[in-house]
């Protein structure tokens, strides 16, 4: 794991973010995501500089596309975010977490 994704790790291995449990390198069809919460169905992936590149950002919205059609959301952070201000990623977490669909749509 990168700088990044060991600092996250920290703070959600265990059920240490409000109980939620969170597997890494999960894998789903062909792609490992960082972390993975099965409750809530959400991906946290930590991005590095690389997914900067507009190539890297099409991949992305590819693999997030397909992760949403088997209903699974993404939330993607940046390795800086992680690094340089920890309680603000975990707090977007917890957020993506708490999300609900609004009425009509299914998660």
């Amino acid at each position: 794991m990168t700088k990044s994704e060991t600092i996250l790790w920290q703070a959600l291995r265990a059920g240490r973010l409000n109980g939620r449990k969170f597997r890494r390198q999960h894998p789903v069809g062909t792609y490992v995501l960082d972390f993975y919460c099965d409750a809530a169905r959400l991906a946290v992936e930590v991005d590095g500089g690389v997914h900067e590149f507009e190539d890297r950002q099409l991949s992305d919205a590819v693999r997030d596309a397909w992760l949403v059609r088997r209903g699974v959301r993404t939330l993607r952070l940046s390795a800086r975010l992680v690094e340089e201000n920890t309680p603000k990623a975990l707090v977007m977490i917890v957020e993506a977490l708490d999300w609900r669909a609004p009425s009509g749509l299914q998660r």
